[in-house]
């Protein structure tokens, strides 16, 4: 009997060993951060999928990991997080104020996971789909008491040894005088928001980084084997890089997340010593600031083909590759119901929309009752949006919101205006999606993960601790 129990010991010693919880730790990592994507963000967006695509088993790939949990956000100082705080913390393991990126309540550095990557000699990559500079990759790669403070972010880039930059955001690394009409990803004139002659497209390239800036860098994007490229800044756009719905149906060929996705796998996959990279699906964030549903969706499922791109890297590095799904915040409290509609969800609604609402009625182009003409605002509702068939009670919410608009008013935390946030509440409610804010919530956030020691994420997390969950596996000390 002893000898048995002692066999059965081995055994039980030699399955635990070979176990994913004692393999070697990841040489490959995918940190994927939704920015704003909540629970409600995630599930409205497969149910959308499943409409599209008609197919009823369909999910997000991120919902089919292995390993689930939820995760709090909260700031030191606030309980609801703004962006720079959350990811600090999911980029240090420390809790801090809202606006501060990269550094303690008290204004001090903390080392952050990419600047720990590099110690060990992994490569390291920052991707989003806002401009580069802003709060969450700045959270990982540089340090300020500032998220606004974008020009000196860019500045401590030029320093961070980053591997891969991909994103928009051109203004912050471009002498003041620079000025290009129609010379970004998507048309609009390149200017400079610096207010000093530092050239540091210029200054990356002589440190041995590849560039490529603009609609001509665009080209040379889509043109480049990356298998052959050590270093890349990629700065597509002015500010942020187009929604997904508009980048499909208006901007083909700027890159997408998963394409710079792929990119920085070509790039950063070359060096033995592994990569860290963080991806964020940014414009998830925005969209649910403005309460757009298909806004939300879009980015949301261009976000996961983003994660399906580390997934098949993962698929032929089982043993060596960790991905891990979180969230920063949720945005815009959105809700799957409606009480005057009923038990029921209508993705229906939403498969006509074939533009953003903020880039275009936000920013001017579908902005037509401001001349007068109401009818040819009410044709675009119409055409673009799929707003038909108006009922009294919803033409009485656009021409109450026109009426606001044309009085000079505006709506919620950013200012929206009032006439396009009526447009997004009618769409929103023949869904049957329902929006408390166009600001942050305080609500947990969903966290997925597979790959080497992917279990060490699961359960119930402070964002802290998701960081020092990632330090832990890796060996690092943050």
């Amino acid at each position: 009997m002893k000898r048995l129990n002692k066999i059965s010991g081995l055994l039980l010693a030699a399955v635990l060993i070979t176990s994913p919880a004692y393999a070697a730790k990841p040489k490959y990592v995918f940190y994927m951060v939704g920015d704003g994507l909540g629970a409600a963000q995630r599930q409205f967006s497969e149910f959308f999928l499943k409409e599209k695509d008609r197919k009823t088993d369909e999910k997000l790939l991120m919902d089919t990991f292995p390993v689930s949990g939820l995760n709090s956000t909260y700031a030191t100082n606030t309980l609801i997080t703004d962006s720079a705080a959350a990811a600090t913390a999911l980029a240090t393991g420390h809790k801090t104020n809202k606006g501060y990126i990269g550094q303690d309540p008290n204004g001090k550095d903390l080392e952050t996971l990419i600047e720990e990557a590099e110690k060990h000699g992994m490569s390291t990559g920052l991707i989003t789909t806002t401009r580069i500079t802003h709060a969450t990759p700045a959270a990982f790669a540089a340090h300020t008491p500032d998220r606004n403070d974008e020009n000196g972010i860019a500045e401590d880039y030029l320093d961070s040894g980053v591997d891969f930059f991909a994103g928009g955001g051109i203004r912050h690394f471009i002498p003041k005088d620079v000025k290009i009409a129609n010379g970004d990803a998507v048309g609009h004139t390149i200017k400079s928001k610096r207010k000093d002659d530092k050239d540091l497209v210029k200054e990356f390239s002589a440190k041995g980084y590849d560039t490529f800036i603009g609609k001509e860098g665009v080209k040379k994007f889509n043109a480049t084997d990356f298998n052959k490229v050590e270093k890349v800044l990629a700065l597509f756009t002015y500010t942020h890089m187009p929604y997904e719905i508009d980048r499909e149906n208006k901007f083909q060929d700027c890159p997408s997340i998963a394409d710079m996705t792929q990119a920085a796998i070509d790039v950063l996959s070359k060096n033995k010593d592994g990569f860290f990279m963080m991806i964020e699906g940014g414009r998830i964030d925005h969209a649910a600031h403005a309460n757009d549903p298909t806004g939300v969706i879009y980015d949301t499922i261009a976000f996961d083909k983003a994660i399906d791109k580390a997934y098949n890297f993962y698929k032929q590095h089982p043993e060596e590759t960790l991905i891990v799904v979180v969230a920063d915040h949720e945005t815009g409290g959105m809700g799957l119901g409606f009480d005057s509609q009923g038990y029921k969800l209508d993705m229906g609604q939403l498969l006509d929309v074939k533009a953003s609402i903020e880039d275009n009625i936000f920013n001017g182009a579908g902005l037509e009752y401001k001349q007068g003409k109401r009818e040819a605002f009410l044709t675009m509702l119409n055409t673009t949006y799929g707003l038909d068939n108006l009922t009294a009670e919803e033409k009485a919410m656009l021409e109450k919101g026109m009426d606001e608009s044309d009085a000079g008013k505006t709506f919620g935390y950013y200012k929206y205006d009032p006439a396009a946030i009526a447009a997004t509440h009618i769409l929103s409610q023949r869904a049957n999606i329902s929006w408390t804010t166009t600001i942050h919530t305080a609500s947990m956030v969903p966290m997925s993960a597979i790959g080497v020691d992917a279990q060490q994420f699961g359960g119930y997390k402070d964002n802290t601790e998701v960081a020092k969950a990632m330090a832990k596996v890796l060996g690092f000390s943050i």
